[in-house]
């Protein structure tokens, strides 16, 4: 009986995507609480390095502690663009909780993002409703 089996390619260390874990040990950021993003982007173009930067600050304001981060630079891994199906950079991927979101651009509408990643809606409060 003949058995396939499939091996995954490893990347090279210098290859590798970077990871950024917020305040948890690998344990706790496995939790259902925690939120997995991932960042696409191109080299160190300035709307890629406003990306990083506003995606920090936006986390450490709205998740703190409950997220991971992993940014993939395009420049040095271009097939990863595959999987998840980026047509533009940059490219903020929520993975965990689903829905799997996208936003694409430079992540300086914190409004925006509250709502595509529906921490706030869309819609303002009736009078009297807390907001």
């Amino acid at each position: 009986m003949n058995k396939r089996t499939r091996k995954q390619a490893k990347l090279p260390a210098a290859n590798k995507p970077r990871v950024a874990r917020a305040g948890k040990t690998k344990a706790e950021a496995d939790d259902a609480d925690t939120w997995r993003l991932r960042l696409y982007v191109a080299g160190q173009s300035p709307k890629c390095v406003a990306a990083v930067r506003n995606l920090n600050r936006f986390c450490e304001q709205h998740l703190a502690g409950r997220y991971t981060v992993e940014v993939i630079d395009l420049l040095e891994n271009p097939q990863l663009a595959r999987d998840d199906q980026i047509l533009a950079i940059p490219t903020l991927v929520r993975k965990i909780p689903q829905p799997l979101r996208k936003i694409v651009g430079d992540l300086s509408d914190g409004e925006r993002m509250l709502v595509g990643f529906d921490l706030r809606s869309g819609r303002e409060p009736e009078i009297g409703e807390p907001r």
